[in-house]
């Protein structure tokens, strides 16, 4: 008989290991965290530069962690191997390279479908992230210079001309760490920062002082188009600048053709509906970490999402 589990966590972020981690120490015995990559976090792994910094708050807003993961600025490096070591105890059944194709209720179970196999639950927790879709600018990328538009930091060199476009704190922190290498212009279209935290806007206005890298803002882009094999960009400002690279850090989109699979419900903006205990319409499918925060999600709410979900579940148990 395939087993039901009592709880299966869809997505390996934080989100997802802080809800695994409440549901053991609570005392929900049966659980399985699915994951499409190869291991967890991989938001972490794939879009943070080495050695980057992780915070545990978001803009600087501080957040008190509720339940039984303790979680502290650090390094990517030193993240990742805190998020090991909660898994490492093999009390949580884990699945990676298992993409969940839907989740439908029958009854009172879940059934889980994946490429390669299928599982049933009596509680579901998606606790996706929106980085794996990132969003991409409305103005076409000419595929001969495809290449060298990215929207991660993979295919970086020392020494090339860079252009970083956007205002949120993963743009500053690339800008930030790639200027100590290359030569770096960090692009954003409001002519004064508000979605960053006090200390990457403090490190980004000294080093446009100190000319380690140099700041554009209140512009936006028009065009991107080859010149010689490398990216021009034209600015609404009518100037342009020839570029070895273009970076885009411009945010990730919620993944809605996924949410209609699971059967939840979206409201008029095609946000993902749900209660403050984070439970959908559906009973027993719950959403935690950035698909349930309207902007700006940090690890600490992700993990504080963790504990109020698997509370609840507990209480109505």
């Amino acid at each position: 008989m395939q087993q039901i589990y009592d709880l299966v966590i869809i997505g390996g972020g934080p989100g997802g290991i802080g809800a695994a981690v409440e549901a053991k120490v609570l005392g929900i015995e049966s659980i399985l965290m699915i994951e499409k990559g190869e291991n967890h976090s991989q938001t972490i792994r794939k879009f943070y530069k080495d050695n980057k910094r992780v915070d545990k708050d978001y803009k600087g807003q501080v957040v008190e962690l509720l339940g039984n993961v303790d979680f502290s600025d650090g390094t990517k490096e030193s993240t990742l191997n805190y998020f090991d070591s909660l898994l490492d105890n093999d009390e949580i059944d884990t699945a990676f390279n298992a993409e969940v194709e839907s989740i439908k209720k029958v009854d009172d179970e879940f059934h889980i479908v994946t490429a390669r196999a299928g599982y049933k639950a009596k509680n579901v927790i998606v606790a996706i992230g929106t980085m794996g879709k990132p969003n991409k600018p409305d103005y076409k990328i000419p595929p001969s210079i495809k290449e060298r538009v990215n929207f991660n930091l993979d295919k970086c060199s020392q020494g090339e001309k860079l252009l970083l476009v956007g205002g949120g704190n993963s743009a500053a922190e690339y800008a930030i760490e790639l200027s100590k290498t290359n030569t770096v212009t960090l692009n954003y279209r409001q002519a004064k920062f508000s979605r960053l935290n006090d200390i990457n806007e403090k490190i980004l206005l000294e080093f446009n002082g100190q000319e380690k890298l140099r700041l554009r803002l209140g512009t936006d882009i028009v065009s991107l188009e080859n010149e010689d094999g490398l990216v021009k960009v034209e600015f609404t400002d009518g100037y342009y600048t020839i570029y070895d690279r273009v970076i885009y850090a411009i945010g990730g989109t919620t993944p809605v053709d996924f949410i209609k699979k699971c059967g939840i419900t979206l409201d008029e903006n095609d946000k993902p509906e749900f209660d403050e205990n984070y439970e959908t319409k559906v009973k027993g499918l719950y959403l935690g970490g950035d698909i349930a925060v309207k902007s700006g999600g940090s690890i600490a709410m992700a993990l504080n999402h963790a504990h109020h979900i698997i509370t609840h579940i507990l209480k109505n148990k």
